[in-house]
């Protein structure tokens, strides 16, 4: 895990071998209250300053070859919050999201939502589903939202589907697998992220991708979501791509593999 410090807003970011750019990168964007807090303003407008770092990100995302990205956009936790920011917040999501839907669709960006929607206002839903058929065609960057989202909600609606199955008998217990669990996930059918970034300073994974994440590489900045900037992404990336990923191996058995 690397955990990288407040650093200046704009500056050169170093070059990025593009054979070695994440195939999935995966976000906890935290910060978003903080960073009101801290510039006088309420929290309602540290949501909205957000949405502007999702664009930024998501360009360039798509720009750098990341075939991937999946953001931490609502937790299940988050629903404990004050009803009036929760209402805001799915008010945020929408709204955000049907006014970048032309521009994801010129990007070639699709998008997908994860989570327990059962939770989600019908509203909500209806709109979130109007966005998400917009973008089915588009075959670059998939862009990922998790929204009311547990790992811990996903990983045991994995296990109730299985066991079910096992009492029925369409399979045996022993013929369970890792590839048995992951199949039965909001994520089947994409690869586990290579890199998790989390902005905010926190160094913990707060119920996210819990399965997924086994093997990711871990960055974390201590720079708000709102500031997280274009150069930041890249040093996320750049840091990622200097990194020996071993897998339980030795460094010399992964060198030799790589010769």
């Amino acid at each position: 895990m690397t955990n990288k410090s407040q650093s200046p807003t704009t500056h050169n970011a170093p070059a990025v071998n593009p054979a070695r750019v994440p195939a999935h990168v995966a976000v906890i964007m935290d910060g978003n209250g903080r960073w009101a807090l801290s510039h006088g303003l309420d929290r309602s407008d540290g949501h909205s300053a957000g949405v502007d770092t999702v664009h930024r990100i998501t360009e360039v995302a798509s720009n750098m070859g990341v075939k991937f990205l999946t953001l931490y956009t609502f937790s299940t936790e988050n629903w404990n919050r004050p009803q009036r920011e929760v209402d805001l917040l799915m008010q945020l999501i929408v709204t955000a999201l049907e006014r970048e839907t032309p521009e994801l669709i010129r990007k070639n960006v699709r998008l997908s939502v994860i989570g327990d929607m059962s939770r989600v206002p019908q509203y909500t839903r209806n709109r979130l589903d109007g966005c998400i058929n917009a973008t089915a065609h588009c075959t670059g960057l998939n862009l990922i939202l998790a929204i009311s989202y547990s790992a811990r909600w996903e990983i045991t609606r994995a296990v109730k589907s299985i066991a079910e199955d096992v009492a029925a008998g369409k399979i045996k217990s022993d013929s369970i697998t890792d590839d048995t669990v992951s199949a039965r996930l909001s994520t089947a059918g994409i690869p586990d992220p290579d890199l998790l970034i989390r902005t905010g300073g926190e160094m913990r994974i707060s119920n996210f991708l819990l399965w997924q994440i086994a093997y990711s590489e871990i960055y974390v900045t201590e720079r708000f979501w709102p500031d997280f900037s274009v150069s930041d992404f890249k040093d996320a990336i750049a840091d990622f791509s200097r990194r020996q990923r071993r897998f339980g191996k030795t460094g010399q058995q992964v060198d030799a593999q790589n010769q």
